[in-house]
């Protein structure tokens, strides 16, 4: 026996070698992305949100905040499934054909989880776009819901603003972003992203990098204006290398702002007396739990971070396509269905794909996510599904 622990030690070594270097063979793929250097990183080091090579939110925002650790909390994505993460069926949806909407139209169309399209100014925009069904470097890790994978970069028209929150999987698709390459005139993206972008083929000469409360006037009638957010980044082990940020799309007819993935802080009412009022807005609505509570909302702070923003209409954010948090997937559009009632706005609704349009029209929509809901009751009722 005594023999045989030399070569299972040398054989366990040699595994660990072959891992590692698999491992770091595995993280030069382009979709892991470029971090900042040279002219780019030194930009970066003159911001003021910047500070011991990281950047840093307005607040105090400890990613962590319960004392579970970080290798404890990935594993137990690996186990299995408590309550209703995901739809028992497929999630309602319609298909609208994008390229035959009017581009004198202002209107909003949700494509699920943090994407849009938008048409504003005669502008066509898209925001976060994630055409992937699966918003994760490893395959099968975050899995779209059944029935909301409607949309590919053939669907759309030639786009003139392609706008990035941050650069997460589930906001920075990398087939996504290769795929529309030859379609997109302008990239927004908060400082840093651009190194992504450049590595995938993008001119540097498309490329707008912006910080906090930066403005960009790229085309006649639209401001685009970068807002501050309470969130980190990273795509691989190094964090907060680029910097997240919400949008203000202001023209002369509407005011419109999508946040990007944020935790409640004082910024929402700061963007308010800045840019508001705002005809509508997106805020990011699920993906919550009490172990990372500084950097995304649960319902109740969503509804209320609308009203800091002095909007009329608030569409919840951030759901119904992917599930990120153990919460049950229509969790969040039942709380902030209460959460808003009584407000000085109003809540819509819409299905993945169905339009919003900002012209005044009378428009409708409804609690679509009650019938997964009570399908999922029927399946716990007969016990096709445990509780």
């Amino acid at each position: 026996m005594k023999k045989r622990w030399p070569r299972i030690l040398l054989s366990l070594a040699a595994l660990l070698v072959v891992t590692a270097v698999a491992a770091a063979a595995f993280l030069q793929h382009p979709l892991f992305g470029q971090l900042p250097e040279g002219n780019r990183l030194s930009q970066i080091q003159h911001s003021p949100n910047y500070s011991g090579g990281i950047f840093v939110n307005q607040i105090d925002t400890p990613l962590q905040t319960t004392d579970q650790s970080e290798l404890s909390m990935l594993l137990e994505r690996f186990q299995p499934e408590k309550g209703h993460p995901r739809p028992p069926g497929p999630t309602p949806a319609v298909k609208t054909d994008i390229k035959a909407l009017d581009v004198k139209q202002d209107v909003v169309v949700w494509l699920g989880h943090s994407s849009y399209y938008v048409q504003l100014a005669g502008q066509r925009i898209l925001i976060d776009p994630v055409f992937s069904e699966n918003a994760a470097p490893i395959p099968r890790a975050n899995l779209a819901f059944e029935g909301t994978s409607l949309y590919t970069a053939d669907d759309f028209p030639d786009i003139d603003f392609l706008l990035i929150s941050h650069d997460h999987y589930d906001h920075l698709d990398y087939p996504t972003i290769v795929a529309l390459r030859n379609k997109i005139r302008h990239v927004v993206a908060g400082l840093g992203v651009g190194a992504h972008f450049e590595r995938w083929g993008y001119p540097a000469s498309k490329i707008h990098e912006a910080d906090w409360y930066d403005q960009l006037s790229l085309a006649a009638g639209l401001t685009i204006h970068a807002t501050p957010a309470r969130h980190f980044s990273g795509r691989t082990f190094d964090r907060d290398r680029s910097l997240w940020v919400g949008y203000a799309l202001v023209s002369s007819e509407h005011r419109l702002f999508f946040s990007g993935d944020s935790g409640y802080a004082p910024h929402f009412a700061e963007i308010g007396r800045r840019l508001g009022p705002f005809d509508w807005v997106t805020v990011d609505t699920g993906q919550y739990d009490p172990r990372w509570a500084n950097v995304h909302m649960n319902p109740e702070q969503a509804a209320q971070a609308a009203e800091d923003l002095r909007t009329r209409v608030l569409t919840p954010g951030h759901v119904g396509r992917f599930s990120i948090a153990p919460h049950d997937w229509d969790d969040p559009f039942k709380r902030i269905a209460a959460a808003a009632r009584g407000r000085s706005y109003a809540l819509w609704t819409p299905e993945i794909g169905q339009p919003i349009y900002l012209d005044g029209r009378a428009q409708s929509f409804v609690a679509w996510w009650e019938s997964n809901a009570a399908n999922t009751q029927r399946r716990v009722a007969t016990g096709s599904e445990e509780e």
